[in-house]
């Protein structure tokens, strides 16, 4: 593996956003590609991947494919809680779905917007991780802002970014919405009620060119994909700053 050339070294806290399939041929996959940055970032470091499941949500905002509304509150009433262990992840790749079986890997509690992670600063990282505004202060965005991460895609692009949520909470007067899921509360099943803001991610990708303008983004290629390296913390400043000027 290449992630050495591109910058990546023992003891970094990395949330990783990967596509297997850009690589090209990888004798043993995923897998591979897990042990690899493992071998490079060490049990010193951090690495952490979204496992969103989105798909554990209200059957009215279903769209690919929409369901009838008399169906709805079936749905709500039998869809099976989340739970970090078996709940699979969705729309994240096959490396996030293999690494979340790694030993030594823990998940966070979101039933839509989980992480997970392994390394130095894990319980840090994933630990009370609100389900209200799920990416933002109480979650492991702002925790890993904090500790000062990177970001690395493999083969994907800022469309795909995840830290640039967190600068949605930070800019004035976001739209706050209302989501639900089941989740396992006092040991039951509940369809369960909470906030969160109504994303932006159509602007991701315009945000990441802008970004690539004005601060520093190594940019290399891993097997055939490429890659790229930047701070998540000057991601998160510079999204909050451009959002804050788009809408203001």
């Amino acid at each position: 593996m290449d992630l050495e050339a591109l910058g990546i070294t023992p003891g970094m806290n990395i949330l990783v956003h990967s596509s297997l399939s850009s690589l090209g041929w990888t004798n043993g996959g995923a897998i591979s590609v897990i042990q690899a940055l493992m071998d490079v970032v060490t049990k010193d470091g951090t690495i952490i991947m979204p496992s969103q499941s989105t798909d554990l949500s209200d059957p009215s905002e279903w769209q690919y494919p929409p369901v009838p509304e008399e169906w709805w509150q079936e749905i709500r009433d039998t869809m099976p809680a989340f739970h970090p262990a078996y709940t699979p992840v969705r729309g994240m790749g096959k490396i996030v779905e293999v690494f979340r079986h790694f030993p030594d890997v823990s998940r966070s509690s979101h039933p839509a917007y989980s992480f997970v992670a392994w390394g130095k600063n894990k319980s840090v990282i994933l630990t009370e991780h609100s389900l209200t505004f799920g990416l933002g202060e109480q979650s492991p965005l702002a925790r890993l802002y904090e500790l000062d991460a990177v970001v690395l895609f493999i083969g994907v692009g800022y469309n795909t970014n995840t830290c640039f949520h967190l600068a949605e909470y930070r800019t004035p007067s976001p739209t706050v919405i209302t989501k639900a899921a089941p989740i396992m509360e006092n040991n039951e099943r509940v369809w369960k009620l909470y906030q969160e803001l109504d994303f932006q991610e159509y602007h991701f990708d315009e945000i990441g060119r802008a970004f690539e303008q004005a601060c520093p983004v190594v940019l290399g290629n891993i097997g055939s994909a490429t890659s790229r390296l930047f701070s998540l913390k000057e991601a998160v400043d510079f999204a909050q700053n451009w959002l804050t000027t788009k809408n203001s």
